[in-house]
């Protein structure tokens, strides 16, 4: 079959095949619908078919508060012509009016009233067939009662652990009692530590000299344990243990009778040093006074929890700062290393709430440029809620004095694992410009920083710090969950900084033993004590 279109559009010609030549003409029609009229509309039809569907994928494009006219008409008619509902649907109003209006006296509702679960209020909604007033106000009631009982509920949970790691538990409280029986009753735990002969090492700068400062026997002993079983060259290695008067017997007894031979272990207490118990040193004064203030101005944990305008976030670091190691001399000795060893040219000062998983000899390598200090910096890296501290973290940059010596945007740096050049330490006056904002702090009533060491530390070492990779220093498994076995392992040392002390009941149960693979469980002294794996 064949069709045959005149030029005037006026005649169509149907010609069937198979060599027949009888035609069917027909007849189209007037002037008045012209064909090429049809034509030329059908072409302009698809050209704005063609245009509405451009328009309305660049609105989607663009997002829902923007569309041109073309397309806003095409989103609103488009699923109603189809027999659909709009994907999004904007929120009334009328209830933005009544979330942010305030409280009717008469339409505040006792918590007993409002409902205690979606269902209990979708239930309710659906019987009583509510308005959209009723329903904004039920709605919002019931969140009300649920921030507050959140709010609350944080608050005791911050409370509950402030008093679990302030406290000492009743196993290390057993364990210190036990070594110091053993202290008077046993030669054996009273022996010159290190021996006679190995007491010249403790001044030879061929060795690798780590310095840990600490009252607690048990964390003592693991980070030891860790130091010396992971190191390449124990023989070469000197650690010198720092305790208080009360803690020197109990921490003696435990390294006579547990020996890390080839290693060298040096016990001394703050008392053998003569310089500290003569004349007066400025952060043992300091401490002092930190202490009365800190009392006076924070008013204790019960004021702090009383608070009922403060988020509880700002509640925690406020009982934080009630710790008592923010006010422990163990914390604030790091600043006297040059004068604690006078002899020395280089360190590694290690918490005690820290792991060694690798042998730490290269940091000895490590090419400090100049620098006093080198640590980890802590505001990169893969854990954002670890690895987000800058100097505004800690400092009060609301105070003119801090906000006109520091930028707020600064990088931090970690306590715990640090590399000091006593020898480049020496030429400094860091000890001083520590003391100075100390006093300072003091002077403003607290209001320069709140917590411990690390704020006046992060001042006094500025223009001082080598950063180093962050390989040989991981932190947080004390305060975050959120780390796994994985990466924790990878590291060179781990850090359990925060209130989630590994030797506490509310450490974290899945990194603890990261820490507990260091202990002896089957030692006499930590059997009777109850210390126990879990």
């Amino acid at each position: 079959m064949q069709l045959q279109i005149s030029p005037s559009l006026r005649h169509v010609t149907v010609l069937p095949g198979k060599g027949v030549r009888d035609f069917i003409k027909v007849k189209v029609g007037t002037r008045r619908v012209s064909y090429r009229m049809v034509f030329y509309s059908l072409l302009f039809m698809t050209f704005l078919l063609r245009f509405v569907f451009v328009l309305t994928a660049m609105d989607t494009i663009d997002g829902e508060n923007k569309c041109s006219t073309i397309g806003c008409v095409g989103k609103r008619l488009g699923p109603r012509i189809w027999g659909r509902r709009p994907e999004s649907m904007n929120v009334p109003e009328e209830i933005y009016r009544v979330l942010e209006e305030n409280q009717d006296p008469e339409d505040t509702q006792e918590a007993s009233e409002v409902p205690q679960s979606l269902e209990e209020f979708i239930a309710e909604m659906k019987s009583n067939k509510s308005d959209l007033r009723t329903f904004t106000l039920r709605l919002k009631s019931m969140v009300s009662v649920m921030e507050q009982r959140t709010r609350a509920a944080k608050i005791q949970e911050y409370l509950y652990r402030h008093i679990a790691s302030s406290s000492i538990p009743k196993q290390l409280h057993c364990l210190a009692l036990k070594l110091a029986n053993e202290h008077s009753t046993n030669a054996g735990a009273r022996l010159q530590l290190p021996a006679p002969e190995c007491v010249p090492f403790l001044v030879d700068n061929s060795f690798f000299h780590f310095v840990l400062a600490s009252d607690n026997v048990l964390a003592a002993s693991v980070v030891a344990s860790s130091l010396i079983r992971n190191s390449l060259r124990p023989e070469k290695v000197v650690l010198h243990i720092i305790t208080d008067r009360k803690t020197y017997s109990s921490m003696q007894a435990w390294f006579s009778l547990h020996p890390l031979t080839p290693a060298i272990i040096e016990v001394k207490g703050l008392h053998h040093f003569d310089w500290l118990t003569k004349g007066k040193v400025p952060v043992l004064e300091a401490m002092e006074k930190d202490q009365k203030v800190r009392s006076q101005f924070r008013g204790g944990s019960s004021a702090i929890v009383a608070t009922n305008t403060e988020k509880p976030y700002v509640i925690a670091s406020k009982l934080q700062a009630l710790s008592p190691k923010y006010n422990s001399v163990m914390n604030h000795i790091r600043i006297h290393l040059p004068e604690l060893f006078p002899s020395l040219n280089k360190v590694v000062f290690l918490d005690d709430d820290i792991v060694v998983q690798t042998d730490l000899s290269p940091l000895w390598d490590i090419d400090m440029e100049g620098n006093v200090n080198g640590a980890v910096e802590t505001c990169r890296g893969d854990d954002n809620f670890v690895m987000s501290k800058r100097f505004k973290s800690y400092l009060n940059f609301s105070n003119p004095l801090i906000s006109e010596n520091f930028d707020p945007d600064e990088c931090a740096w970690a306590y715990g694992m640090n590399i000091f050049d006593l020898e480049a330490w020496r030429k400094t006056n860091i000890s001083a410009t520590y003391h100075y904002w100390l006093q300072k702090n003091l002077k403003s009533d607290l209001s320069l920083w709140q917590l411990g060491t690390l704020p006046p530390g992060l001042i006094a070492f500025h223009g001082h710090v080598h950063i180093i990779d962050p390989f040989w220093h991981m932190l947080g498994l004390g305060y975050q969950e959120n780390t796994s076995i994985a990466d924790a392992e990878r590291a060179g040392v781990i850090h359990f900084n925060g209130r989630a002390k590994p030797w506490l009941e509310i450490a974290f149960p899945h990194l603890r033993p990261l820490w507990a693979k260091y202990v002896n469980f089957s030692d006499k002294f930590i059997k009777t004590c109850h210390i126990r794996a879990s």
